[in-house]
């Protein structure tokens, strides 16, 4: 039986933590941020943690 393949676009974009969480950045921070107040750019600066609903599938691709 041959290996599974990771799921290359999801290696680049997730991490699984020590404790297992799976980490993700965030969307909307590529350009026109002038429109964004300052909050909302200060927030998209910290890594978000994907949903425990998906994380079973997101390491399955990233394996």
């Amino acid at each position: 039986m041959p290996k599974m393949k990771s799921v290359k676009g999801a290696v680049k974009r997730f991490k699984v933590k020590k404790n297992g969480q799976v980490k993700r950045g965030r969307a909307f921070r590529s350009h026109i941020l002038t429109k964004q107040d300052a909050q909302t750019r200060r927030e998209q600066n910290q890594p978000a943690v994907v949903a425990a609903s998906d994380v079973k599938n997101i390491k399955a691709m990233i394996n």
